[in-house]
């Protein structure tokens, strides 16, 4: 028996079965090897993100070590803060200069007068100076009638020229309202210095803008000496007497003791005398006395 094909038929061909398999395998990798592609691209993908993530790990701490400013900023910004600034520094007290002298105001008389701070003060009853002289333990008033009162004293240390035959040195103030015009230009005794054993009169004096009266005297014996000045003014209805008064005592040229300078000595209590001001005052009887002052003042 004969067969025929037709044109339109397909030939079959030896071949089909393993075409046939051929085909199968071929579609069949093509699935597992897309499989494969895709799982390899997840992989590749956790791996990218594992290593991104591995790479950011560390920035934080390399941006730290590489930016001194910004860790510099951090470790002084609580310098800055409201807490340390709100702490004030603590100031040290700067002590205050006391002034050199010292103002000695007394009411009752109207005296007042600057004097050296380091120097000694007595006043009313007990401002009598006293010279270091055997027999001349007081310096007498000088006024030509009774009635003078002692206002104030104001002493030298005892110790202001060490090796020097110093004693005492004084400045002291006294009044006297018993005491007429003309006669308080006199003195009691007047200096007797003069080579003829005359004494000799008072001198007329400026201190300051005051005119004044002024006499002087000496004392001594053996060992020791006194010189006095005396000062007279007549203000107030009153007479004023102030007394410069210097002592010394032992044998300046023996155990290498040297004699004060006695113009030193006088030139500071003239410096207190200069500093004197008086202020009118209530004479009338009743009045009640007034209270000495003494304050802080300029040089």
């Amino acid at each position: 028996m004969t067969t025929t094909w037709k044109s339109g038929d397909k030939k079959p061909s030896n071949n089909a079965p393993n075409n046939t398999i051929s085909g199968t395998m071929l579609s069949s990798w093509s699935r597992q090897q897309k499989l494969a592609m895709i799982a390899g691209f997840a992989i590749l993908g956790l791996l990218l993100a594992v290593s991104a993530c591995s790479k950011q790990g560390p920035k934080p701490a390399l941006v730290g070590v590489s930016s001194p400013a910004s860790s510099s900023s951090t470790a002084t910004a609580p310098a800055n803060t409201p807490t340390a600034a709100a702490v004030p520094a603590p100031t040290k007290k700067t002590p205050k200069k006391r002034p050199a002298n010292v103002t000695y105001s007394d009411a009752n008389s109207g005296v007042s007068f600057l004097y050296p701070r380091k120097f000694a003060l007595t006043s009313g009853d007990k401002a009598l100076p006293q010279l270091a002289a055997v027999s001349m333990n007081e310096a007498p008033m000088n006024f030509v009638q009774s009635g003078g009162v002692a206002v104030a004293t104001v002493a030298l240390p005892v110790g202001s020229y060490p090796g020097t035959d110093f004693a005492s040195a004084f400045f002291n103030v006294n009044v006297n309202r018993s005491v007429s015009e003309p006669e308080c230009a006199q003195f009691a005794f007047v200096d007797t210095r003069n080579a003829d054993g005359e004494p000799v009169d008072a001198e007329k004096v400026k201190v300051g803008s005051t005119d004044m009266e002024m006499t002087s005297d000496f004392s001594a014996n053996a060992i020791k000496q006194a010189e006095t000045q005396y000062y007279h003014s007549y203000e107030n209805g009153a007479c004023y007497e102030y007394v410069l008064g210097l002592g010394t005592e032992g044998f300046a040229t023996e155990g290498g003791i040297e004699h004060v300078n006695r113009d030193e000595v006088f030139a500071k209590l003239e410096k207190i005398l200069a500093s004197v001001k008086i202020k009118p005052v209530e004479t009338e009887h009743g009045a009640e006395p007034a209270i000495a002052t003494i304050a802080s003042g300029k040089e």
